[in-house]
């Protein structure tokens, strides 16, 4: 896999920039050729093996982007390591029970990030998340500023290490089936899962998507904003592009870091042709107003595209006209950790085929959408929704989770029995296109993050007065979705502010900040049914006030307990705008 990555693009073209790392300093991008990315994965890889990893072993990676980081990735596989990346915005406790689920001998990180001009403490944190851990041998740490951090025992610096080792590393043989990498996601159940990808079909998906969704042509320049602690950075920073001999942009930074022309004035320095971003950045930017767009020379721009999850009409418009000046392909894509890459996009297509606004439409080749009605049948016809599925396999899907197969085929399988189950759900429109109309599980997706709600529930369960929690999604201007708490308190607690505060720091260091929940409400007591199910149903249409229509209450063990919290949520919504 590392071959098809760098050795034969190395052999024709070793000159040929791999990537462009467009650090958090403005105007700073460092540009790394495919054979100068040759002799640091070979480096890293031959250090990897120096202190004990070996085909099979898990390693973590706790990373901002950086060539360093794609090493890092390229380095595992090389050996024939299986990386798990974990976002460097996780917080040590998540990094901590990924560690552990997977049983990782070895965390690659830095002594610190670097992100919107701020420093991102990564070695503290990694100190922190292994300092209880079985399984961790040695923690390598490269250095991404001058600030000496704390070295203890099992602590390595990469960089001395790699200028010691040999530049070459004969790759090891792989199966098409082992195991590429693992990749934490969200679920409706509190624990994250460990999605496994293998090595041959996993590339040949995100190498071929890449090259037809995007109409990549060899000399463009890919501009992947994603973090590499995404999918989207392991298929379309990483993987595809670099399978492809394309050339990828690493971006470090923030969109509104000096100020909200950052992506643009990337655009026109890097000359960037394909620009692959997040609907949440797009709808933050389009506050700021069109000037921060104009100022920039886009017209390298061919193809945009939109990830994450479904762009909003308002914000597909702007991105269109505004940033694209109406002339650039926009490809909203759909798809997930779990299919490993682009599923529905609008194209590949016939030349000039119709595209429209805000839908994800067609199915990459291969791809066989199917919609399910209630009684787990196919629906025939158009102008129907449903639940959506995949009903026959293809290269990229995910082929287990780590350590719970079980939890695979109950997760994706036995809905309905013979297709793969996407947990969204989807409208087919009259002309046979398909529209994503959002997640049918306790799932939100905030900033283009996953998470379940039952995750946030978890945390803030820790609080000794904090009974009971219920979340929900509810919808957010920029952010696409936020989280909303209802919390029980015990009966004599009285400071309740402080209680909430102590929940968002517990939520943003049990999981990461962007798990915090925007609102909290006490309420005495929580919609359930006779059987104790928690009906979240409810606390949706009391938090989108839809409270008119509130459906079917007659499971509820007592139904007043809606008016209740419903009176509770007026007073909280003007005590805030007041």
């Amino acid at each position: 896999l590392s071959v098809n990555c760098l050795d034969r693009h190395v052999e024709k073209s070793p000159n040929r920039v791999a990537l462009i790392w467009e650090r958090d300093e403005p105007g700073t991008a460092v540009h790394v050729t495919y054979r100068e990315l040759l002799d640091l994965t070979c480096r890293l890889a031959n250090t990897l093996k120096k202190y004990g990893i070996q085909k099979g072993d898990k390693v973590a990676i706790y990373m901002s982007v950086s060539p360093l980081s794609v090493a890092a990735m390229l380095a595992c596989a090389r050996i024939g390591a299986v990386h798990s990346v974990v976002f460097a915005g996780f917080s040590a406790e998540s990094l901590a029970g990924r560690i552990t689920d997977s049983g990782c001998k070895a965390v690659i990180t830095y002594n610190q990030g670097v992100r919107g001009g701020r420093i991102i403490e990564l070695k503290t944190t990694v100190d922190e998340a292994v300092k209880n851990s079985a399984s961790i041998k040695h923690v390598f740490v490269a250095q991404r500023t001058d600030n000496k951090v704390q070295m203890g025992d099992h602590d390595i610096p990469l960089e001395e290490e790699m200028a010691k080792a040999a530049s070459v590393c004969i790759p090891e043989s792989m199966d098409s089936e082992d195991m590429l990498f693992m990749l934490y996601t969200s679920g409706s159940t509190g624990k994250p899962k460990g999605i496994v990808h293998t090595q041959a079909g996993y590339l040949l998906y995100a190498a071929l998507t890449h090259k037809y969704v995007f109409d990549y042509q060899e000399g463009d320049v890919f501009g992947c904003v994603a973090d590499i602690g995404w999918i989207t950075g392991h298929s379309y920073v990483v993987y595809g592009p670099l399978c492809n001999g394309g050339t990828s942009v690493l971006f470090e930074s923030t969109p509104v870091y000096p100020d909200p022309g950052r992506y643009w004035e990337m655009v026109q320095r890097l000359k960037i042709n394909q620009f692959y971003g997040a609907p949440t950045s797009i709808r933050l930017l389009l506050n700021y107003g069109e000037e921060w767009v104009k100022k920039y020379d886009r017209s390298s721009l061919k193809t945009l595209g939109s990830v994450g999850e479904p762009i909003n009409h308002d914000a597909w418009q702007w991105f269109y006209h505004v940033v694209g000046e109406g002339r650039c392909t926009l490809v909203d894509t759909w798809w997930q950790t779990e299919t490993g890459g682009i599923c529905i996009a609008p194209r590949p297509s016939e030349e000039k085929a119709e595209v429209v606004p805000a839908m994800a439409m067609r199915p990459f080749f291969g791809i066989v959408p199917v919609l399910m009605n209630e009684n787990g049948k196919v629906m025939e016809g158009n102008d129907v929704s449903g639940a959506l599925c995949i009903a026959q396999p293809w290269p990229g899907m995910a082929r287990t989770i780590y350590g719970d197969h079980q939890r695979f085929v109950d997760a994706y399988f036995k809905a309905y029995p013979g297709y793969y189950f996407t947990g969204d759900g989807a409208y087919r429109t009259k002309e046979g296109y398909y529209q994503i109309t959002g997640r049918m599980d306790d799932v939100i997706n905030i900033s283009g993050h996953r998470l379940g709600t039952a995750e946030i529930e978890d945390a803030m369960a820790d609080h000794p007065e904090v009974p009971e929690t219920a979340v929900i999604g509810y919808p957010h201007k920029i952010k696409g979705e936020g989280a909303f708490a209802f919390i029980v308190l015990k009966e004599q607690t009285a400071h309740t502010d402080r209680v909430k505060e102590e929940l968002k720091t517990i939520v943003a260091s049990k999981i990461a900040k962007y798990a915090v929940p925007d609102h909290i409400l006490v309420v005495k007591r929580l919609p359930k049914t006779r059987s104790g199910k928690i009906m979240r149903r409810l606390l949706r249409k009391v938090v989108t006030e839809q409270s008119s229509d509130m459906g079917d209450v007659t499971t509820l063990d007592d139904p007043s307990v809606v008016k209740e919290i419903l009176d509770a949520y007026q007073k909280y919504k003007e005590k805030s705008s007041s």
